[in-house]
């Protein structure tokens, strides 16, 4: 696969906690260089970066992260004032302990509150594969259809495991057709990108793809 399209797909990410502004600058600056999706970075920087790159990228953010144990009203909040700051995209997580409660009519209503505070921005929601059963899969992949929200996302990252081919292949099995998908966390070679890619994926959450980029120009191939 051609490396542009795959760049087009990936959202370049950085999260740390000790993320500094440099550092998010040189994502931003990778990410006009290599026409990535979007870069994905903590909610502290989102207006610094908006003002820095304009219309050239979007920024991407994340909400009630990574825990999602926030209460809906905290996670509107922050995607309210996320897309205030310029934020184009939001990835919100999800209460995981409802899931596992089986509280999936209040983790539909939180989704839909958080839907109506991106203001028409693009939401994807983080159900946090490796924590669900199949079950649970398939049941989150019903509430984001109903939530009207854009994407289902893998994983923070910031859990036991990421994206797995077989969760991708269950998503596409139990989407309604107007979701697409994010897998996310551990997508660490061409390979696995155009895998997931190939199964259906339309974005990766990915620090890795841009670094091996930028290896092969430095290597000069």
């Amino acid at each position: 696969m051609d490396i542009n399209k795959i760049l087009s797909h990936c959202d370049h990410t950085l999260l740390a906690v000790d993320a500094t502004w440099e550092q998010i600058r040189s994502i931003c600056d990778d990410g006009m260089k290599f026409s990535t999706a979007s870069v994905c970075i903590p909610a502290s920087y989102v207006k610094q970066a908006k003002e820095y790159v304009g219309d050239k990228l979007a920024i991407c953010t994340v909400i009630g992260f990574p825990n999602g144990y926030s209460t809906a009203e905290v996670k509107a909040f922050e995607a309210a004032d996320a897309v205030k700051n310029g934020a184009d995209e939001i990835d919100m997580v999800i209460n995981v302990g409802k899931v596992k409660d089986g509280k999936y009519d209040e983790v539909l209503d939180e989704i839909k509150a958080v839907k109506s505070a991106c203001s028409g921005k693009i939401l994807k929601v983080i159900i946090e594969t490796c924590l669900l059963t199949d079950e649970e899969k398939i049941e989150m992949c019903k509430v984001v259809t109903e939530s009207g929200a854009d994407f289902i996302k893998t994983s923070t990252g910031f859990s036991k495991g990421g994206a797995t081919r077989e969760d991708i292949k269950l998503f596409a099995a139990n989407i309604g057709k107007d979701v697409r998908m994010k897998a996310a966390g551990g997508i660490r070679s061409l390979e696995d990108a155009e895998d997931y890619l190939a199964l259906g994926c339309e974005r990766l959450g990915t620090s890795a793809i841009v670094k091996i980029v930028k290896n092969q120009e430095v290597q000069g191939y």
